[in-house]
This record gives structure tokens, C-alpha cells and sequence, in this order.
């Protein structure tokens, strides 16, 4: 007579969750902002040629004649032009206009402390 013998498996479930990056979720907003995209090109537009930019030129102005600071304050607002005009899409624009944004506060905070020294 033959005796069959049953090994026991012990299975563990251990539940690994996946966390997606900031810059992963950021460029899924960009990509589902598409339909939005004529109210973005309004938003960055209105934003740059309204506030960002004349601000940048004036603060830029009174530090001094800064011919680096003015020129690229204005060549934050020509990306941010040509990227609307080109009519790119969502996942392009909205990142080049948080990039330019950045690139203005940043000059904004150098004309700050051209003015305070």
C-alpha cells in the first residue's frame, strides 16, 4: 500500500501599495487639463502679460539697470507666449508656465535684495 503525503503551502499576502512621484501626478493633471486648455491659455496669458511681466520689468528698472534681469524676465513671458501660440498641448504648457513662474519669482526675489543692499 502506498502513503501519499500532503506538504502544506503557506501562502503570505503582504499588500505593496505604489506611490506615484509628485512630477508622475503633476503631468497626469497637465494631460487631463486638456479640455481646459483655452482657459489655461487665458490664465497664463492674463497671468505673464498682466502681472508677471510688468512687475519683472518695473522691479528689474528700479534695482538698477539690469540688462540680465529684464531680458530674462522677458524671455520667461516669450516662452510662455510661443507655447500657447504653437498650440501645444496641456502636458506642455501648463509645466513651461509653472517653469516660467519660478523664473520670475526668482527675479522678483533678486531685485528685492539688489534694492535692500
Amino acid at each position: 500500500m502506498q502513503t501519499t503525503l500532503n506538504h502544506t503551502i503557506a501562502a503570505t499576502y503582504t499588500e505593496t501599495s505604489v506611490k506615484t512621484s509628485l512630477w508622475t501626478r503633476f503631468m497626469n493633471y497637465a494631460k487631463g487639463q486638456e479640455k481646459n486648455r483655452l482657459l489655461w491659455i487665458g490664465i497664463i496669458l492674463g497671468a505673464h502679460g498682466c502681472i508677471l511681466t510688468p512687475l519683472v520689468a518695473m522691479l528689474s528698472l528700479i534695482a538698477g539697470p539690469n540688462f540680465f534681469l529684464f531680458m530674462t524676465g522677458m524671455m520667461a513671458m516669450g516662452i510662455a507666449l510661443v507655447t500657447n501660440l504653437a498650440a501645444m498641448p496641456t502636458k506642455i504648457t501648463i509645466p513651461a508656465f509653472v517653469l516660467t513662474v519660478l523664473v520670475d519669482i526668482a527675479i522678483v526675489i533678486s531685485c528685492v535684495v539688489l534694492i535692500a543692499a
